[in-house]
């Protein structure tokens, strides 16, 4: 039978709703999915990041083949599998020939660039944009047009209006765009939050667990915590639990951290909406609901909701609007290698060992623990963009180049210049203290700045502040930190810059710290 339409879907592409399957006809069209090892290996992704796109992609091939669609489904051992994704779909071009070569642009500017420079020799490519969010790349370059400073909150602001979440009238609800001030409470001393959501595995997640083990050894992270949906029921299901239990409390916790609660009131659901077994404008209607209902606060509802509409939506413009260039901006000239321990968790440091541990064990850590600790310590050290990125992008479970490299290079690393950020998310140790509770049996002091016991985040906090004086003293945002630092005595001054310096060419000596 001749192929009309040959429709290749990606492992983050888990939706009937993709624009690559609109108009598809299951008398008529094939379906490509390819596992392969070149999306496994261009970063050593975690190992549970591996086993959940897998499964999710398998289980997404039996739905579409209950649909009636034909899938020729590419397993990674699969005899004749080229490892990469072109190679699979030049297979298929020549095993089926078809009229039509069909495929929503794909998240990550190096495998659109592939696919497009092959659009010159494959006239009959087709590339569709991804039609999954609530705005598309030419209303983001509409907002973006003649503006000097991108910033988020103006972008949020139209997203509600567009959208009309938690809008009244042509005002928010609640009488403000943001309600961020009453969603920076520490976690309480006897608060527990809901334990996490128990997911089994099934004997697709099994079988490729065993595969993930025996091909990818030398990837850091256990597969022993998978616990993530890898069907549209599972990730249904995780949601309703976030609903029901943990959205009330999200607002009010969300930038908390404490030891032993890697997940405290979060949803868990970013990476299951990332591939497209949750819907963005699902998830934000629910919440909206759940506010009108009278079941969660505004500011829970709000906090949530400018994740997705606001921040997630934001990141991705930000991201196409810039790409390739944007990927190699190093604005402050970081040159410092990633330290061993990233990888490891073997440092001294509680707040970065308790951050890493839990990813090496979940593949997640939250937002907070992100910018706030593994990312400002990657600030301060001056650590190459670059290396900082990969890192993130490989770690987390969630982590898409198009969301992943603006957070990462702009927000956490300032590396763009200030297009994400007024100003960079810098902290000494008194930050990590205060919203947390790890600094209570760490090896360090926090409430000391420079000596053998004090928090490495102090020194290396000012160390940063003097070293980037010519870049951010004239920036208001950051008066009132050059204006304390101005009134420090020379003498502590000194000391600070003394004790940052040792510190850092300790890391440069592969000192753990």
């Amino acid at each position: 039978m001749s192929v009309r339409r040959l429709i290749m879907l990606l492992g983050d592409q888990l939706s009937p709703d993709m624009s690559s399957l609109q108009g598809a006809d299951p008398r008529q069209d094939r379906v490509l999915m390819a596992e392969v090892m070149a999306e496994g290996t261009y970063v050593p992704h975690h190992p549970q990041k591996i086993v959940f796109i897998l499964s999710a992609m398998r289980h997404f091939a039996a739905e579409l083949r209950e649909q009636g669609f034909t899938v020729d489904y590419i397993e990674l051992d699969a005899a004749g599998n080229s490892g990469t994704l072109l190679g699979e779909l030049e297979r298929a071009r020549t095993k089926h020939q078809p009229e039509q070569i069909v495929l929503t642009e794909p998240g990550e500017w190096r495998l659109l660039d592939v696919f497009q420079q092959q659009q010159a020799d494959w006239p009959e490519l087709e590339l569709r944009e991804d039609t999954r969010f609530y705005c598309d790349h030419a209303t983001f370059a509409d907002w973006a047009k003649g503006r000097k400073q991108l910033r988020m909150e103006y972008f949020y602001r139209q997203m509600r209006r567009q959208s009309g979440l938690l809008m009244e009238d042509d005002q928010p609800a609640g009488g403000a765009w943001n309600f961020d001030a009453d969603n920076r409470k520490a976690l309480p001393a006897g608060e527990q939050p809901p334990a996490p959501l128990q997911l089994s595995d099934d004997q697709t997640v099994s079988a490729v667990k065993q595969l993930v083990a025996e091909r990818f050894p030398e990837h850091y992270g256990s597969l022993e915590a998978f616990n993530y949906p890898v069907t549209r029921a599972a990730a249904e299901q995780l949601w309703a639990y976030f609903l029901k239990h943990a959205l009330a409390q999200f607002g009010d916790y969300q930038d908390a951290m404490a030891t032993g609660e890697p997940f405290l009131y979060h949803a868990r659901i970013a990476a299951a909406l990332n591939i497209g077994l949750l819907s963005p404008q699902r998830l934000c209607l629910d919440v909206q609901a759940a506010w009108q209902a009278g079941e969660v606060p505004l500011n829970a509802a709000e906090g949530f909701i400018r994740q997705i509409l606001g921040w997630r939506e934001y990141v991705r413009g930000i991201y196409w609007r810039y790409m390739p260039e944007y990927a190699e901006r190093n604005h402050l000239g970081n040159q410092r290698d990633l330290p061993e321990f990233y990888w490891t968790g073997k440092t001294r440091m509680r707040c970065m060992q308790a951050a890493i541990d839990q990813t090496l064990e979940h593949a997640y850590a939250h937002h907070i623990q992100r910018l706030m600790v593994t990312g400002n310590f990657a600030l301060l050290a001056g650590i190459q963009p670059k290396q900082i990125c990969d890192w993130y992008l490989a770690v987390y479970m969630d982590a898409f180049d198009w969301v992943e490299l603006p957070n990462t290079l702009g927000m956490v690393m300032h590396a763009d210049g200030g297009l994400l950020g007024s100003k960079p998310y810098c902290a000494s140790g008194q930050y990590i203290r205060r919203m947390s509770n790890y600094c209570g049996d760490c090896h360090y002091r926090v409430q000391e700045q420079t000596g053998a016991k004090a928090c490495p985040f102090n020194a290396l906090y000012w160390h940063f502040i003097m070293r980037h004086a010519e870049d951010f003293s004239g920036n208001p945002r950051m008066a009132m930190i050059y204006r304390n630092f101005k009134r420090m005595a020379p003498a502590k001054q000194d000391a600070l810059w003394e004790w940052g310096e040792q510190l850092l060419a300790r890391l440069d000596a592969g000192d753990a710290l």
